[in-house]
């Protein structure tokens, strides 16, 4: 029997094999599939064009107003902030978890444990009430006198409050991105490579880092992509980002749909080039994989 994809003879006993015409394998129910999902599609759009309920009238008039890009602005600058100091820092956690020290390792699990236990909009609303719990931090003599201290609430204002709980939230999650992907490239290789005298650096960055990355990339793109749609959460502390601001302007005019449409096609369009950057810098990593 002749399995999906294949192509078929059409033959007589009396025939050479040879001069048979090669017809291709049908599959009527393919098409099937293809037609009713247009026909969900078409209806969906349909409904989108014709629903006055979406109200597309004030959907263009504030989608590209000026409080909504510079919500926008901030939700980029969070998400950027937030994913390169977390991935940096989870580089250090990562290291921590592969260190021959068993108390490193330790230390590097508990932060991966509490981290990624504890929900962000805690961890958010802990790092903004900081204050509360610590009114001043001073810097000093262990169990002695302090050389410097400085008011709390000085210190971390809501936006780098915001940018803390991020950052420190994508931490644990790219600790163990980063450290699946060292690990998941052949030790044979780094013994080889000790075994010509190549320097530990360069064994890393001209041999692990090169084919970790092809591990490392999608599962770091979707933490980027979530941290993005992620900052969502910063709402509840007051900081203009995109859903906020959204929100504040639904409050006054009652358009919930309309803005929430906003919303949503900007996360789309963001997202959509957020993706399209993962998949150049993916090929560029794949660069002599025949995958």
């Amino acid at each position: 029997m002749a399995s999906p994809g294949t192509l078929t003879l059409v033959s007589t006993k009396d025939e050479d094999p040879a001069s048979l015409p090669v017809v291709p394998a049908r599959h009527p129910w393919r098409w099937v599939g293809v037609a009713f999902v247009l026909v969900l599609v078409a209806q969906f759009v349909h409904g989108l064009v014709t629903n006055p309920a979406w109200d597309w009238p004030t959907f263009a008039r504030y989608f590209t107003a000026q409080s909504i890009l510079t919500a926008v602005g901030t939700t980029v600058l969070l998400t950027v902030l937030g994913t390169a100091l977390g991935f940096a820092l989870g580089v250090v956690v990562a290291v921590l978890r592969m260190s021959r020290s068993p108390f490193l390792r330790a230390v590097g699990w508990t932060y991966i444990w509490a981290f990624r236990s504890i929900p962000l909009i805690v961890q958010l609303l802990f790092w903004f009430n900081i204050s509360y719990l610590y009114q001043r931090l001073s810097l000093g003599v262990p169990f002695g006198p302090e050389l410097v201290s400085f008011e709390t609430i000085e210190l971390i204002s809501p936006m780098g409050a915001a940018v803390l709980g991020l950052a420190l939230h994508q931490a644990a999650y790219a600790a163990e991105i980063v450290r699946s992907g060292v690990v998941s490239v052949d030790r044979g290789q780094l013994e080889a490579a000790a075994a010509l005298g190549i320097p530990r650096l360069r064994q890393f960055r001209r041999i692990v880092l090169p084919q970790a990355m092809r591990s490392i990339l999608p599962n770091a793109a979707n933490e980027v992509i979530s941290l993005f749609k992620g900052t969502s959460v910063v709402s509840v502390m007051a900081i203009g980002e995109l859903f906020y601001q959204v929100q504040v302007i639904y409050g006054r005019n009652a358009r919930v749909v309309a803005l929430l449409m906003v919303a949503t096609v900007w996360y789309i369009v963001l997202t959509t080039l957020l993706s399209i950057g993962q998949h150049y810098v993916e090929r560029h990593f794949a660069r002599g994989d025949r995958r």
